[in-house]
């Protein structure tokens, strides 16, 4: 068991380093460029930084946030040099992720005491929202858990069609109910029919609308409302997809998204195609909102819990200034 336990993590390690190779090549490619020539960190240095932060989508707020708290170590300690530059950036960007809330995870796991636990998937078409719910049914199932799916995306029959094909694969139940049904009706029908069967999670996949449609809000709210007269504190968790290759586009979907209900944790898709992995960073900050899962690869296996230290100690390795 151990040897399987070993050989696990270092496969884990292995899709994690491949699929953040574009943006930790890209951004340090950019920084390495930028203090060509420099022997410490000056105004320049770090005016630089900040232009290769934000074209990295780490975001405004995020860059300038890693930047003030630079400035402060370089004012503090008098002189920092060009080669430091590489801690001090790791450094930084870990302690911004830890303020986020974001976690040290090592598995696909759901808190003692909640049962069903209830996931309720947000998220515009075409981020891979149906597909990471194929992906963590295939997790949970893998790690003993009892899983149910709800289609309550009842507006497109491809949608209610590829979450069928997903419980097929996997070997779960999907819940639905024909096409243009109320998705609060679908919620409602899931969560009881899993609360009957005694499942360990319950996955509500939703309709994935313009983010900016009205309506938007109360059709949420109406899902989670007629779930919590089957389960009172329905849902646990409300999981918001983006596709991390999109960038900027994402940081839109997040912000109203959030605003529209009440968003927990974070799901980006995508980073192994994209040097946009900054994203991550920026999103989880400016929303704060923790990363719970990110996507690198096709297989089943290529999505991942986030790990704080595992993200930064793979962004940083192998890397130098």
């Amino acid at each position: 068991m151990k040897l399987f336990n070993i050989f696990s993590k270092k496969e884990k390690k292995e899709v994690l380093d491949a699929g953040l190779e574009k943006t930790k090549t890209s951004i340090f490619d950019k920084i390495s460029r930028a203090i060509a020539g420099k022997s410490k960190v000056d105004e320049e240095v770090l005016d630089n930084l900040e232009e290769i932060l934000i074209t990295s989508d780490v975001g405004a707020d995020t860059t300038v946030a890693i930047i003030r708290r630079i400035e402060e170590r370089v004012a503090r300690d008098k002189y920092v040099g060009t080669g430091e530059l590489h801690r001090i950036l790791k450094e930084e960007i870990a302690q911004l992720l830890t303020l986020s809330g974001n976690k040290e995870s090592e598995g696909f796991e759901i808190p003692e005491g909640k049962k069903p636990y209830v996931i309720m998937v947000v998220g515009v078409n075409g981020v891979g929202k149906t597909t990471t719910i194929g992906k963590l049914a295939y997790q949970f199932k893998k790690a003993g858990l009892n899983v149910v799916l709800g289609a309550a995306d009842t507006f497109r029959a491809a949608a209610v069609e590829q979450l069928v094909i997903w419980g097929e694969r996997v070997g779960v139940p999907v819940v639905k109910q024909k096409m243009g049904s109320d998705p609060a009706s679908v919620a409602y029908d899931t969560v009881s029919s899993a609360k009957a069967a005694g499942a360990d999670v319950v996955i509500i996949d939703t309709a994935g609308r313009l983010h900016n449609k009205v309506g938007l809000m109360n059709e949420l709210t109406k899902i989670k409302r007629v779930m919590q007269k089957v389960c009172e504190s329905a849902p646990e968790e409300v999981l918001l997809v983006l596709d991390g290759s999109t960038g900027q586009n994402a940081f839109e979907q997040a912000k109203q998204f959030v605003k529209a209900t009440e968003v927990t944790a974070l799901a980006i898709t995508k980073l192994d195609g994209t040097a946009k992995g900054g994203v991550v960073l920026g999103i989880s900050h400016e929303m704060n909102v923790p990363v719970k899962y990110i996507g690198l690869g096709e297989k089943m296996t290529d999505l991942q819990p986030f790990n704080r230290t595992e993200f930064v100690d793979s962004l940083f390795e192998g890397q130098s200034l």
